[in-house]
């Protein structure tokens, strides 16, 4: 241009090549490897302050993953425990595994009991001729609630005269021998009626309420003069038809019942109950 030169500007560029190192990945594995380390070390660390019993069981885990597993599943204690039924925690304080250990202690005493009384209600049952020829009709069973027992009408006039509430024979003999029974239990007791869908018009204006409800207190009545404790019974109601045990036809004897409910003693307060744990009749 200074020559009076035509030609226009000239602009080069130099690449550099090489050199790229410190821009590279290089380091990214170089770093992941340390953290790595640091995890597995701090990952020693927290089992090597672990007890006897807990590290014995992760080692068992990795020796044999599929084993350990195996007898998980079937029931087998990973840990070698000092106290029944409570994991071998360091971070569990004494106190607090007694509690636990205790509180299922006493659920499982409990529930012995309640099966103690089950088979001895079936055995009062199938020796007596007058309850055995309407066993299929007497349903004893233990449920989520606790003891459930159930007089079911599966014909008419089983256990109540047909629209009253007036027991026949056989269900005093029955009622007397359960009170017997369960007066030697700590738990509360509840006893509920239930009728089936079929109108009723009873004396004094009377519907299924009012029958289901003086059913269930016929039973109580019954019940507390023949060996049930002084406010043994926590509850009793009547719940007409509103929870059939067959509700395809609710219009059917089997809905028709007299229901006593003996509750774990922890929930020993009204129970809400499923139609399929009840019984009682029209």
């Amino acid at each position: 241009m200074a020559n009076g030169s035509k030609d226009g500007i000239r602009v080069v560029k130099k690449v550099r090549k090489g050199h790229g190192s410190h821009h590279g990945g290089a380091w990214k594995v170089a770093y992941a490897d340390f953290v790595t380390a640091m995890m597995a070390f701090f990952l020693v660390m927290w089992i090597v302050g672990l007890n006897t019993a807990v590290k014995e069981a992760i080692a068992s885990y990795f020796n044999d993953p599929i084993g350990f597993m195996e007898g998980v599943e079937r029931g087998d204690k990973p840990l070698n425990l000092t106290t029944p039924g409570v994991l071998a925690c360091p971070d569990v304080k004494p106190e607090m595994r007694k509690d636990s250990y205790d509180l299922k202690k006493r659920a499982d005493e409990e529930r012995k009991r309640l099966e103690n009384a089950k088979e001895a209600l079936e055995e009062v049952v199938a020796k007596c001729p007058d309850l055995k020829r309407v066993a299929d009709s007497i349903r004893i069973n233990i449920v989520s609630q606790g003891l459930r027992i159930d007089l079911v009408e599966t014909r008419s006039d089983l256990f109540f005269d047909s629209g009253s509430a007036t027991p026949r024979p056989r269900t005093r003999h029955l009622l007397c021998e359960v009170a017997r029974e369960l007066g030697r239990l700590p738990n509360g007791v509840v006893i509920e009626g239930h009728t089936d869908s079929r109108p009723y018009c009873g004396p004094n204006g009377w519907t299924n309420w009012e029958l289901s409800t003086a059913r269930a207190n016929a039973a109580r009545a019954i019940m507390t003069a023949n060996g049930l404790r002084n406010k043994q019974v926590i509850e009793v109601r009547g719940l007409a038809d509103t929870m059939p045990l067959d509700p395809k036809r609710t219009d059917s004897f089997k809905n028709r019942r007299v229901s006593i409910l003996i509750p774990y003693k922890e929930t020993n307060k009204p129970v809400n109950n499923q139609a399929t744990n009840n019984t009682t009749g029209h």
